[in-house]
């Protein structure tokens, strides 16, 4: 089956949002631009590791004044706006990667696939692949985002840091009594 590559140049909205209840949530991006628009299901660990590299991107783009001051000093794009229906995973996120071309931040978003490394350069073949070219304000934008949705779960355990569900939890470092 032939590669599909979806391009987003630029993205008018890139947002992470949740759904369901806490402890059985399922994560979900929005990437969307004129004409086109992709929905991808991800996992709650890549969303997290996402935001970290986004905030050091920025932190770097600072510190090497790779970007300009006005477009650092920009204040985030705030999307509160719930996903947009029908919520529909184009693929699951497997290999993301992010890179600073052009005064823009282009983040690709490949498939999962039983290769574990980014197929850019072949356009034929490979696992679907999303590119979406994204301003350092929309960058910071997703990451407030994402801190909220992720921080939205389930709290952490004061003792072990563990999810605590609703019922409590067996403990690690209460020798496995509930707490």
């Amino acid at each position: 089956m032939p590669r599909i590559i979806y391009r987003h140049q630029p993205a008018s909205r890139f947002i992470v949002s949740a759904i369901g209840e806490p402890g059985q949530r399922e994560f979900f991006m929005q990437v969307k631009s004129e004409g086109n628009f992709n929905t991808v299901a991800i996992d709650k660990g890549q969303v997290i590791a996402l935001a970290e590299r986004f905030e050091e991107l920025i932190r770097e783009l600072r510190r090497g004044k790779l970007a300009t001051p006005e477009d650092l000093a920009a204040p985030a794009v705030k999307d509160d706006e719930p996903l947009e229906l029908p919520i529909e995973s184009d693929f699951t996120v497997g290999v993301i990667s992010i890179t600073w071309e052009n005064n823009n931040v282009v983040v690709n978003m490949q498939a999962a696939s039983q290769e574990d490394e980014l197929l850019i350069d072949d356009i034929d073949f490979g696992p679907d692949l999303i590119v979406a070219n994204l301003k350092i304000n929309q960058v910071k934008g997703f990451c407030d985002r994402a801190n909220l949705v992720v921080n939205a779960g389930r709290p952490a355990c004061p003792f072990c840091a563990l999810p605590v569900d609703p019922l409590g939890h067996l403990c690690p470092r209460a020798n496995g009594y509930r707490r």
